[in-house]
């Protein structure tokens, strides 16, 4: 009987560590408790990414020294060279003025060349859930999708989708690798 009470316990004890272990969610990671400053924020593409002095390269410059590490991944289209990508603070989707110019020039390639089709995807960095990042993927891609309505681009031609932290252009898990993450960029939907 000693056995069995013995062997019940055991059960419920590794059934408790199954169920605590499988409930586990991801890790958030809050930049504003990790020590670092925001006010060193730029605007990607205007000199300095990053926060408080980390990563002072320039965007292009990090995209170039990226674009090594996700070259082979197509998504759902091909790239399209004369479309800018937009990039975002961290857990926004609203357009920085800075991103309404580019979109104004990719507006104006885009007209240029009525028969072209966008897929419109909006990436996130890996801070968050899963589908919290995927959520906010879309909205980045919907608010592109969006602004380039208004600049007359039909929307017929534009597609968005979200693919979240799933596609990430820098994995080194830095806050200047996270800010070039945070993105929007346009294939071609052929």
């Amino acid at each position: 009987m000693k056995g069995c009470r013995g062997l019940t316990y055991f059960f419920v004890v590794v059934l408790v560590a199954l169920l605590a272990t499988a409930c586990a969610k991801k890790p958030v990671v809050d930049s504003s408790s990790a020590g670092e400053s925001t006010s060193g924020i730029t605007a990607p593409g205007s000199g300095t990414t990053g926060y408080g002095g980390f990563g002072e390269q320039s965007i292009s410059e990090q995209d170039r020294a990226a674009a090594g590490q996700t070259e082979g991944f197509q998504g759902m289209g091909s790239a399209v060279p004369g479309l800018e990508r937009i990039f975002f603070e961290f857990d926004r989707y609203t357009l920085s003025d800075e991103a309404r110019a580019i979109l104004s020039r990719n507006a104006d390639f885009l007209k240029a060349n009525p028969d072209m089709k966008i897929i419109v995807e909006g990436h996130c960095d890996e801070r968050g859930s899963d589908e919290y990042n995927l959520a906010l993927g879309e909205r980045r891609a919907r608010a592109v999708q969006n602004y380039l309505s208004t600049l007359g681009v039909s929307a017929t031609r534009l597609r968005a989708i979200s693919y979240g932290e799933e596609i990430p252009l820098d994995r080194s898990g830095t806050e200047a690798a996270w800010s070039r993450n945070r993105r929007v960029e346009f294939k071609e939907d052929r």
